[in-house]
């Protein structure tokens, strides 16, 4: 039977303390413990589920990699490849690769009878993911495309057809301009989905056609696009897969071929990816500062406690405990205090995040944070290491008041009680 074990228990559910000072700083510590964890948990789901959300809704407008030639500029008026690619069957066998498909944009200007507006037309191709536009879709439907048949079908966000007072099925006229004429040439389409993702930028950007159009507006041939978009498995290795399509580019270069590059939406949308990356600093120094309260805490806790069982510390020196044995007294009557701590944060910061997860109770200003309401990403891993790491902390930082138990003589204090 482990004997400080045991005291550590008789002191943590002894009744008669529940009126003494220690058990109110005792308390005090607690609340300090849960209120920390519980901030913890939800610093942590938040900050977690808006990166993932906002990127999410970033990669789904560019894909994370993009294939395009080498020449190509920023802007949306590229250089076309022949979408007829010796390395399409290897890249897509390369190991992470979810889906590969072309892609052609183009810049243009929507005119209505009261308003005008630039933007920027993506052309799609039959093999085309619409699980993203379809998944934020508020009203209409998709679109097909073929080899033989220009669809004059469109699909653009529900902001940008507010501000154009279009309605599903309303047609409306384009204008492209072309460096070598004079005139813009125009073209007439019929608005057949609206979508909506908060993601301001690209809501008032994008509009989805069939790539034929852009191939026509651009004088292209039939087998050339801006180029290919590749969708991943898992965003946390994208890095590996950049590195293998850029790999296999470089292999199947030929000297008479254009050379092509491969740009990751990390790169292609740094700004937005490295403001996201900078969140991560605020969970830091908040777990910082939640787990040092949480120590400071429970180190005055233990203190008055030490104090107030002072006598007892002197009769068991007296009857031959070793110092370290009381220490672990103490130190096993923290743990059950700890540990019934991160139980009540669990239940609370959990309990609150699956709220918020399946309530959507806290809203956002979407033109202000990407999003309408607050984002959940609870994640077990998360709660292992939030929950070990304040045991581990608040534990460590335990071990300096326990210490003043070897201080105590148990002489003085049997003959001064």
């Amino acid at each position: 039977m482990n004997i400080d074990l045991y005291i550590a228990r008789r002191i943590f559910s002894a009744k008669e303390n529940r009126n003494n000072l220690s058990h109110r700083i005792v308390n005090i510590a607690l609340f300090g413990i849960v209120l920390g964890l519980v901030v913890l948990i939800l610093s942590v789901a938040i900050v977690t589920g808006y990166k993932s959300e906002v990127g999410r809704k970033v990669i789904g407008f560019g894909s994370h990699l993009q294939i395009v030639n080498l020449d190509s500029n920023q802007s949306y008026e590229t250089i076309p490849i022949s979408q007829d690619q010796p390395f399409l069957d290897d890249l897509k066998s390369i190991e992470g690769i979810r889906h590969v498909q072309i892609f052609a944009t183009k810049p243009g200007i929507i005119r209505t009878d009261d308003e005008i507006q630039g933007v920027v037309l993506k052309g799609i191709g039959p093999d085309f993911d619409w699980s993203f536009f379809e998944e934020n879709k508020v009203e209409g439907s998709r679109f097909q495309v073929q080899d033989t048949i220009r669809s004059n079908q469109i699909w653009m966000s529900e902001q940008m057809a507010n501000m154009l007072k279009l309605k599903l099925g309303d047609d409306l006229v384009m204008f492209f301009i072309h460096e070598s004429e004079t005139l813009p040439r125009q073209r007439k389409f019929q608005l057949a989905g609206i979508y909506k993702t908060s993601l301001e930028e690209f809501d008032r950007m994008f509009v989805l056609v069939d790539i034929n159009h852009i191939r026509r507006l651009n004088n292209w041939k039939n087998d050339e696009v801006s180029g290919f978009e590749i969708l991943v498995n898992d965003f946390k290795t994208l890095s590996d897969q950049e590195r293998a399509v850029h790999n296999l580019l470089l292999r199947n270069t030929a000297a008479d071929s254009p050379v092509l590059q491969v740009v990751s939406i990390k790169e292609k949308y740094r700004h937005i990816f490295d403001w996201l990356s900078l969140l991560d600093m605020n969970v830091w120094v908040i777990l910082a500062l939640m787990v040092l309260v949480a120590g400071f805490n429970m180190v005055s806790g233990l203190l008055v406690v030490i104090l107030e069982r002072a006598q007892m510390i002197g009769i068991l020196k007296a009857m031959g405990a070793q110092n370290w044995s009381i220490r672990k007294v103490f130190l096993y009557f923290s743990v059950l205090l700890i540990l019934k701590a991160l139980v009540i944060g669990n239940i609370l910061g959990v309990g609150i995040c699956l709220i918020q997860q399946y309530t959507h109770v806290l809203k956002l200003d979407p033109t202000s944070y990407y999003l309408e309401y607050v984002p959940i990403n609870l994640n077990m891993w998360h709660l292992v290491l939030l929950n070990l790491g304040t045991m581990v902390i608040t534990m460590l930082m335990l071990l300096l008041p326990s210490y003043f138990i070897t201080k105590v003589s148990p002489e003085k204090i049997i003959r001064f009680e």
